[in-house]
């Protein structure tokens, strides 16, 4: 690993910054569009429409050569995605049926690279990993952080920074930092997500220290979620930080207070493509994100999503990733 990403990573962990600052107004008028402005200030209007008119790029044969042979004649690349993602990862444009989100264009991009046509399936969070192991699904594209737990099983080509958000109640005095701030607290997650893993570990350290343990709660949805967030039947909602402030934003009625990497407080954690151990693709996916790095597609596309503080510099084949007991 370079100097430059050590670094990188060293600065996110600690300083634990939100990734995103978000102003939100929906415009039906015009079709359904969002406003997003990033960390630097400037406003990005979002397309909520199916017609998305994505950001492309051209094929590169000599990458696309790398695809392993039952791909390449097949013709497409089977993507999977997660029906419980939100915006602006993944989630459905203003006719309920076509996804859109920060995922499925790179997802898309990464095709063009290899020369495939994008097939996406949504599926629930846990049969994405169940259609990798059965060879169903080629790659996930859907907010996968890095863990090591999971490299046991998948190989990973990383293409963003992953940060997680204590999403409150709009005026709820809260600030969560660590452990203690969260001891006794009824907090939110979804299951077998590393924001569920980090809970965990972190309800472990406050009964050790002598503290309340958390009172982590599972709900069916998002909007159950929400619902049980204004209803104060929860304190707070542990998510992926980008849907947290887009949902802040956007209604108003929540806030992010708190942010924290995805692998830890001493590496900062990493999404990335998802394939099932030793399947051949890893390879060609972190040369065809290298490739829209390179080309400038692929900051096109964060752009468009106000995601431009999540950049990386480069793929990075199974990186470090969440330690199984993290600390």
């Amino acid at each position: 690993m370079s100097t430059a990403s050590l670094t990188r990573r060293t600065s996110a962990a600690l300083g634990l910054a939100l990734t995103l600052a978000l102003t939100a107004c929906g415009n039906p008028s015009d079709g359904g569009t969002t406003e997003v402005a990033g960390a630097s200030g400037r406003t990005t209007k979002i397309n909520l429409s199916p017609d998305q008119n994505r950001v492309t790029t051209a094929k590169v044969d000599s990458i696309a050569a790398k695809v392993p042979e039952k791909i390449r004649k097949r013709g497409t690349l089977e993507i999977v995605d997660s029906s419980g993602s939100a915006a602006p990862l993944t989630f459905y444009a203003t006719d309920n049926k076509t996804v859109i989100g920060v995922e499925t264009d790179i997802a898309f991009l990464v095709a063009d690279v290899l020369g495939l046509e994008p097939h996406i399936n949504t599926v629930s969070w846990e049969n994405i990993f169940v259609g990798l192991d059965s060879a169903k699904y080629d790659v996930g594209f859907s907010n996968i952080t890095v863990t090591e737990e999971r490299k046991e099983k998948y190989d990973f080509a990383t293409y963003r920074e992953d940060n997680l958000g204590f999403e409150a109640k709009k005026g709820s005095g809260l600030k969560v930092a660590g452990p203690e701030d969260v001891a006794g607290k009824k907090v939110a997650v979804s299951s077998g997500t590393n924001q569920e893993k980090l809970l965990v570990e972190w309800s472990k350290e406050n009964e050790k220290a002598g503290r309340k343990p958390v009172d982590i709660a599972y709900y069916q949805n998002d909007s159950d979620t929400y619902l049980a967030l204004q209803s104060g039947r929860i304190d707070l909602y542990l998510g992926p930080n980008p849907t947290a402030a887009y949902h802040a934003a956007t209604t108003g009625k929540t806030e992010v207070v708190g942010t924290y990497s995805g692998a830890g407080s001493t590496l900062q954690g990493l999404i990335a493509a998802t394939t099932k151990k030793d399947s051949g693709l890893a390879e060609p996916l972190a040369a065809a994100l290298d490739e829209v790095i390179e080309n400038g597609t692929y900051a096109e596309v964060l752009e468009r999503w106000g995601l431009s503080d999540e950049a990386v510099p480069t793929s990075e084949i199974n990186p470090p990733g969440l330690p199984k007991t993290n600390k």
